[in-house]
């Protein structure tokens, strides 16, 4: 496994790996994240086989900017204010994905997708050299905790590089908002409280 330094190097050989269907992990503001390209069906399942995820369970997705979504979710004003007042940052949002959206990416729901752009300089660096968006998830075995040291992750098999940015920020999972029905509905709160997000 590779360790990649967080400058432009590091975010450059990253996204080299991604392209090529590898598995790597990344700082993010929230915790370390594992990424692979969302649209290669053969790199996500890498994916749930290196953090040992059931396939019921859904990944994130990560564009470099709210446009790379317009393939992926159907897109509204009303998270595009979501979007525009919080990205980015701490916060995902469950949009209505639009048909055609195939399993492992929407596997528990296949109306919907998970995404948010988070607000670290490494993880925009790599985001914005890759120029589409990666599926993620915390950088950790299925059921422990989350990554904040790129130390933890260096043990999980079949992982290609970790960008070590050092420790990570926040060190709490994103507040998830689902945005899918009528009513925005707080399914975990993070670091952006409730209150917040649905004040009038």
């Amino acid at each position: 496994m590779e360790v990649l330094t967080p400058d432009t190097f590091g975010p450059a050989r990253a996204a080299a790996l991604l392209l090529a269907g590898d598995v790597i992990a990344f700082p993010t503001d929230t915790v370390y994240g594992l990424a692979a390209i969302a649209s290669d069906r053969e790199a996500l399942l890498k994916v749930f086989a290196v953090k040992a995820r059931p396939l019921e369970r859904s990944l994130v997705l990560m564009p470099a900017r709210p446009s790379q979504l317009e393939d992926w979710v159907d897109l509204d004003d009303r998270a595009r204010r979501f979007m525009a007042r919080w990205w980015p940052g701490p916060l995902t949002l469950v949009l209505p994905a639009k048909a055609g959206v195939e399993p492992p990416l929407a596997r528990d729901n296949p109306r919907t997708l998970a995404t948010r752009i988070p607000d670290h300089p490494v993880a925009l660096r790599l985001l914005k050299t890759l120029g589409e968006p990666i599926a993620t998830t915390s950088a950790n075995r299925s059921g422990e905790p989350p990554a904040r040291m790129p130390v933890q992750v260096s043990w999980l098999p079949g992982l290609a590089a970790v960008v070590d940015a050092g420790p990570s920020p926040g060190g709490v999972a994103s507040t998830l908002l689902d945005l899918s029905g009528p009513e925005p509905v707080v399914l975990r709160e993070g670091p952006i409280p409730a209150v917040q997000l649905l004040r009038r």
